[in-house]
This record gives C-alpha cells, sequence and structure tokens, in this order.
C-alpha cells in the first residue's frame, strides 16, 4: 500500500468509523496496543486513533487490527502542500467529501429517530390507556411496531453482533436482547398464546402475582425503548461532528487572495499559490498573506488575533509580520519567508489538531455501568430460567420469568436519562448565553481546579480607549480634546481611533464637534500633525518637551503598561493623553465567583509583564504568566497539567485555540474569533466572565442530574429484577413501574429550568450550593 508522506515517521492519526460507545473505542485502544512497537490512544468522541509506531512500520498493519476488531480505519489526506496550489484544491475536496459523508450518515440517523417517534408513539398510547384500545388494537400495534425494531432499531443489532463476535456486551447488547425478547415473546402471545384474541384489554392492576404471559405483549417497551435510545444517540452524534471544525475556523482566517509583486506590477493570485521569496503587496485593512519581512513601508499591524497583543505593533523594513494577522495603516510590501504548512498558523492548527486528539477519553457513565450490568442481566434470565425448568413449573411460566428479567432490565428510562439532562440543561444556558457542546465536557466541570484565562479580550475588553487626558498649565481640558482629537480623526493608526472616538464622544456630548483639519501628514517613528483652526498641532510620542507635572504623569502611564502621547502646539507640549484596554466590568466580580467555586485563576496573555501585573491586581489575580507566544501557552496549560491540576481555559482569540483544546475545558467568548470559539468545549455568548461562572455552575449541576438520572434509571431495574425473576411481576406493573421511571428521569431534569444565573441575582436562591463545588 502507498502511504502519504506524513506517516513516514513517528507518529500518525487513524480515522476510525463504527464505533458505538466507549468501550469501542477500548477495545481498539487495546487491540492496537498488543502490536510490537505500538502505542496507541483512542479517542471516542473526535473518532480518532493517535498512534505512534517506529519510523519503518508499515500502517497497512494498523489498518488490518482495526478491520479485524470488526471496525474500519484510514488514513487522513496528507496535509496541504507548502506552495502547491492544487493540494489545496484537493484538499478541500477532500475536506467536502468527509463532511458530505459525516452529513449523510446524521441525516440516516435522524430518519430512524423520526420515523421511530411517528410509529412508536401510537403504539406506547395504545399500550398504555385502556380507553383507546379498539378490537383487535394488538395487531395494529404489532405493525407498527415491527419496522422501529427491525429497521429504527438496526444500528443496534449490528453493533451487537458485531460484539458478540468478539465476545463483548456493551449497551447496544442490552437494547437488542430487551426490546428482541420482547418483541418475540410478544410474537409468541399474540400467534400462540392468547393475546391475539379480539377484545384484549391491558387492564392497569398493579398486583404483585405470577402468570404466565401468554396474555401479555410488550410491544410498547420494544418500540419505546428503541425510539429513546436512538434519540440519544442522534444528539450525542451531531455535537460529535464539530470535532474538525476548529481546524477548518483557523484556516480560513488566513487571506484567500494576495496581490503579488511582478516586475514592479501588481497582480492578484490565490494565496496558496505563494512561494518563499516572493514579494506582495498589503494595503491598509487587508490581511498578510503568508509569513515574511517588510521590505518596503511603515505601518501597524494588529496582532492580538496571534499573540494577544492588545496595542497594535509598527513595523517598517527589516521587520517580521506573521499571516492572517492584519495591515492597520500605511501601505506595505512583504517578501515571503515561510508558507503553507511551514506557517505561524498552519503550526497552530496542527496544535489544536494534537491537543484535541490528545485529550483524556471521556467515558459515558451510562457505559461504564452496562459494562457489568448487561452480563449480569443476561446471566440471571438464564439462570432463572433453569431454576424454573428445574423447579418443574411449566416452560411458558419459566419462559415468562426469564423475559420478565430482560423487559423490566430493558433501558428506557436510561434512553431518556442523558439526552432530556443535556436538552433541558442545554437550553437553559442557551438562554443565558452559555453554549455547552454536548455531555463531553460535563465530567470535567465536575474536577476543575484551576481557571486560566487570557488578558485581552477576556479580562479586559480588547479595545484600546481613552482613559487619561492631562491638560498641561493653563490649558483647558475641552480644548486639549478638541485639537488632538480632530488630528487623530484623520489618521488610521487604531491608537489615533481611541483618542478621536474618546474626544469625539466628550465633546459631541457637551455639542461641541470636532472641527475639520488642513494639511494632515503623518510623522514615520514620531506621530501625526496637522492644521486646526490655523493652528499646526502635532501628536505623538517625545513631542516637545513636558512640564515636570506632566512628565510625571506621562512615565508613571507607561510604567503601568499603558499608552502615552504628547500633545503640543505653538513649539510647546500642551498636554498628555493615555489610551489603554480597558477591564471589564464585571471581571473582578466574576474571579471572587470563580474562587468561590473551587477554583484557582491563572492570567495568561501575550502581552508584556507590566500591563500584565496592573491588570491581575485591579481584578485580583496573584498567578500572572505575561508576554507567554502561542505555542507557549499550550505548554502553560500542559505543565499545571503535569501538577496534577484539572485546568479550564478561557480565551477568545486565534492565540488561544490551541489552549483551548488543550485545557481539560476550554470556554470562549462569543466575542472572539470563530477558531477559538470552535475549539473549545463551551461558548460564552455575552463576552462577559460572568458567563464563564454560569457555565461552570450550570455544567456541574446538569452532570449532577445525569448522574441522578442515571442511578435511579439503574435502581428501578435492579429493584424489580428479582420480582421477575421469582415470577411475581405482573406485566402491567412492569409497565407501570418503567412508566414511572421515565416520568422521573423527565422531570428531573426539567427542574434545571429554574437555573439562575449568577449576573442577574445573587445566587443566595437558585439552589446551587455546595452541591456545585464538590
Amino acid at each position: 500500500m502507498s502511504t502519504p508522506t506524513d506517516v513516514q515517521g513517528r507518529e500518525l492519526d487513524l480515522d476510525i468509523t463504527g464505533m458505538t460507545c466507549a468501550s469501542c473505542a477500548n477495545r481498539i485502544e487495546r487491540k492496537l496496543n498488543k502490536l510490537d512497537g505500538v502505542t496507541a490512544a483512542v479517542n471516542y468522541a473526535t473518532e480518532r486513533a493517535h498512534v505512534t509506531v517506529p519510523a519503518d512500520y508499515d500502517p497497512q498493519q494498523l489498518l488490518d487490527t482495526v478491520d479485524a476488531a470488526g471496525y474500519s480505519a484510514t488514513l487522513p489526506p496528507p496535509p496541504r502542500a507548502a506552495a502547491d496550489e492544487g493540494a489545496g484544491a484537493d484538499e478541500a475536496s477532500s475536506s467536502d467529501g468527509t463532511e458530505t459523508a459525516a452529513d449523510r450518515e446524521l441525516e440516516a440517523l435522524r430518519n430512524r429517530v423520526i420515523g421511530s417517534v411517528a410509529l412508536a408513539v401510537p403504539v406506547i398510547l395504545i399500550s398504555m390507556f385502556p380507553v383507546l384500545q379498539f378490537t383487535n388494537w394488538q395487531w395494529l400495534a404489532l405493525t407498527l411496531t415491527a419496522p422501529v425494531v427491525v429497521w429504527a432499531g438496526w444500528p443496534f443489532h449490528r453493533a451487537t453482533w458485531k460484539n458478540l463476535r468478539h465476545g463483548e456486551a456493551t449497551m447496544d447488547t442490552l437494547i437488542t436482547v430487551g426490546t428482541g425478547s420482547a418483541f418475540l415473546w410478544s410474537l409468541y402471545a399474540l400467534f400462540l398464546g392468547t393475546a391475539g384474541t379480539p377484545g384484549l384489554k391491558h387492564e392497569f392492576t398493579l398486583s404483585v402475582a405470577p402468570t404466565d404471559g401468554a396474555a401479555n405483549v410488550y410491544l410498547e417497551v420494544a418500540a419505546g425503548v428503541i425510539m429513546f435510545v436512538l434519540a440519544g444517540r442522534y444528539f450525542e452524534k451531531r455535537s460529535k461532528r464539530r470535532a474538525g471544525d476548529a481546524l477548518r475556523a483557523m484556516l480560513d482566517l488566513g487571506a484567500k487572495d494576495v496581490r503579488v509583486l511582478d516586475d514592479g506590477r501588481e497582480q492578484l493570485v490565490p494565496a496558496s499559490s505563494l512561494k518563499v521569496g516572493d514579494r506582495f503587496v498589503v494595503r491598509p485593512g487587508e490581511k498578510i498573506a503568508t509569513d515574511g519581512r517588510v521590505v518596503d513601508g511603515t505601518s501597524a499591524v494588529d496582532e492580538s488575533m496571534l499573540t494577544g497583543e492588545s496595542a497594535p505593533v509598527e513595523v517598517a523594513a527589516g521587520d517580521d509580520v506573521t499571516g492572517a494577522t492584519v495591515n492597520a495603516s500605511g501601505r506595505l510590501v512583504v517578501e515571503a519567508t515561510r508558507v503553507g504548512a511551514d506557517t505561524q498558523l498552519a503550526q497552530m492548527a496542527k496544535m489544536v489538531e494534537e491537543a484535541q486528539s490528545g485529550k483524556a477519553e471521556v467515558q459515558r457513565l451510562a457505559d461504564r455501568i452496562s459494562g457489568v450490568f448487561v452480563p449480569v442481566v443476561i446471566a440471571i434470565a438464564v439462570a432463572t430460567l433453569g431454576a424454573w425448568l428445574g423447579a418443574g413449573f411449566p416452560a411458558s411460566a419459566a419462559f415468562t420469568a426469564a423475559v420478565a428479567v430482560l423487559i423490566i432490565a430493558c433501558p428506557c428510562a436510561l434512553g431518556l436519562a442523558t439526552p432530556t439532562a443535556l436538552l433541558v440543561g442545554t437550553g437553559r444556558g442557551a438562554q443565558m448565553g452559555v453554549l455547552l457542546k454536548g455531555p463531553v465536557v460535563l465530567e470535567s466541570t465536575r474536577r476543575v481546579d484551576t481557571v486560566v484565562l487570557d488578558k485581552t479580550g477576556t479580562v479586559t475588553s480588547g479595545d484600546m480607549a481613552l482613559a487619561e487626558a492631562w491638560p498641561g498649565e493653563g490649558v483647558d481640558r475641552a480644548e486639549l480634546l478638541r485639537l488632538a482629537g480632530a488630528v487623530e480623526s484623520a489618521s488610521e493608526h487604531p491608537i489615533a481611533r481611541a483618542i478621536a472616538d474618546g474626544a469625539r464622544a466628550e465633546l459631541e456630548g457637551a455639542g461641541a464637534p470636532l472641527p475639520p483639519v488642513e494639511g494632515f501628514e503623518n510623522l514615520p517613528g514620531q506621530g501625526v500633525r496637522a492644521r486646526v483652526d490655523g493652528v499646526e498641532v502635532t501628536v505623538g510620542r517625545g513631542v516637545g518637551e513636558l512640564s515636570e507635572d506632566l512628565a510625571r504623569r506621562f512615565d508613571a502611564a507607561v510604567a503601568a503598561g499603558r499608552t502615552a502621547v504628547t500633545v503640543a502646539w505653538d513649539g510647546r507640549a500642551r498636554g498628555v493623553l493615555v489610551v489603554s484596554d480597558r477591564v471589564k466590568p464585571t471581571s473582578a466580580a466574576a474571579i471572587a465567583e470563580l474562587r468561590g467555586l473551587g477554583l484557582e485563576p491563572v492570567l495568561l496573555t501575550g502581552d508584556n509583564a507590566v500591563v500584565a501585573r496592573h491588570v491581575a491586581e485591579e481584578v485580583g489575580i496573584d498567578d500572572v504568566r505575561a508576554e507567554v507566544m502561542p505555542a507557549d501557552k499550550v505548554d502553560v496549560v500542559k505543565s499545571l497539567q503535569a501538577e496534577g491540576r484539572v485546568v479550564a481555559m478561557v480565551g477568545d482569540g486565534v492565540n488561544d485555540a490551541a489552549a483551548l483544546a488543550q485545557a481539560d475545558l476550554g470556554l470562549a467568548m462569543g466575542t472572539g474569533t470563530d477558531a477559538a470559539i470552535q475549539a473549545s468545549d463551551v461558548t460564552l455568548v455575552r463576552g462577559d466572565l460572568m458567563a464563564a461562572v454560569d457555565a461552570v455552575r450550570l455544567a456541574r449541576r446538569t452532570l449532577g442530574t445525569i448522574k441522578g438520572n442515571l442511578f435511579w434509571a439503574f435502581a428501578y431495574n435492579v429493584a424489580a429484577i428479582p420480582l421477575a425473576a421469582l415470577g411475581l411481576l405482573n406485566p402491567m406493573l412492569a409497565g407501570a413501574a418503567m412508566a414511572f421511571s421515565s416520568v422521573f428521569v423527565v422531570s428531573n431534569s426539567l427542574r434545571l429550568r429554574g437555573f439562575r444565573s449568577r449576573a442577574v441575582n445573587d445566587g443566595t436562591n437558585d439552589g446551587a450550593g455546595a452541591g456545585e463545588v464538590a
């Protein structure tokens, strides 16, 4: 077999299909790890295996091993070639093909859910309410139930057969055995017993007494269980499909087209065709197409999406720039130094992929319990049959007792336990601006003890704003703002816009708009200059000599990590303006709440240490990690995890995406980039750090509800199994017990609708309590 070039080394990934539960992933992992020289970790959530093999290992052996275990594995396509335009197109078509296949799989599952609901609901209603039971109703119920059991339940039966061939039992086994027993016994009762007699009624006689079972049908059990569990599988599959969206979102951030210089002329070409050494033009407001070095021009480059630095970076000839960052002001000519898979953006996308595949596998609670519960129930049913026959009872009574054991153990309420809590919990979260991405995020929230907070855009607003205006002696504050704001309004520089917006907001509120300017000019490395009402005004750094008081204020602002500029006219410095990133109003209170939930906050930023410490002191954070580059952010999270901590990460930029994926729990601000949102486990739509508090509390409450649902769903079954084995379980009593367990699970889940946000009350009346902290 021919293998892609990216699998010739020691590490490679396999895309795996056919897994239906976490125990499937465990089985594949065990099989792969038995191979000589192979170390494998299979992630059920991402449906991918990350494998370490010797350099000369043939990947076909891995594929054959997975196939022999009853599943399918493929090698993912190679990454986009560095300078091959066709490779980019190939990858796009490959991605599209994968997405289309996933769409078809999800659509097929959705059709099974819709079909089972349409057929099973009438069966359940007719079977449970005698008033609806017309003459020969049982034959209509059989007609409706048969396609549910055979067609809608086929994925469970196929997985059961696959597991049986390998001597394994999972939730699929229990569903197939339970629904199959109910359906087959109903066929026996209808055709060989007395249940097919016209005028049959399923009366609710809640008594405990032996019965031969030949007059009872269990069609509602067979149809209802398949309907409920199928619905749960559908919602799970839909959330798992988002696993690869972070990588696509990051790659989409790059420029699609670029103006390449060819003999001094600009030619618009696809960015994927760039080669190292090509020179291209970047106009104000455009993205830089790839990593490179400036050869002509000066500008301010907004790198906040990659580095977290809130202030734009001034660049000139000889400075390096990074692909996907934004040219904020002047025209630049850049020479490409890295393209394709070698760029910083591509490397960050690779980090996200590695962090996602390396996440600890989340074992579903139902599968863990069923790993023991399923074989035990089957053993009890077989033992019951043997005991009744050995005691000399008729075969019909023996089979009735054995089938009753299987039926009462069938996971009707279990099928509702997780999806109903998730639906109510996620629905309530959406109302509050908290989006939970499925069940995989819930277990982490219970164990999280450290929360890493990105500074820019998370703790702070991420926008530069006018913070202070200090006029010199004899200068009116309004006049300082009027002249400086007018000059800066003619500039495209982000700091200039912050000053102009701040001056305009203050002056226009007093009915004094900014005046027009004449003769505007940019002073490279110094600032800007223009004439306002006949006065020549200069705004920039080091413009004019400051008085002792203004110099002290200027130095204090710089020492605090803020940006200070001088305003001068008539040859003298007349005042100082300070621009800085602002701390969000709720950040300090939110951090106090996170501490109350047992989480230790850590401030992590690419910004300079002075700014980071200033912000940390303002919001009450002791642990500060500043001047951290994107790759190092992942390392910080890994180092905290290596200390035994369970880490949550809150961020909003592309520079946070890999760290969000690496963290045990990733929370992305909805005001941030798509890459960060897709790499996270939770999206905070409000862009308010208090939403992170709500997310942790809601996820913990939802997990607690799911655990309660699972416990009681099994408890009802376990308690009734001895009655069934003794032949004392009346079919109607079994039906009532199942109905009650389902009603209990749904009602318990609906309690999540009463969850309240910390942002709208003081939290004393929402019933959160210590249970969320535990």
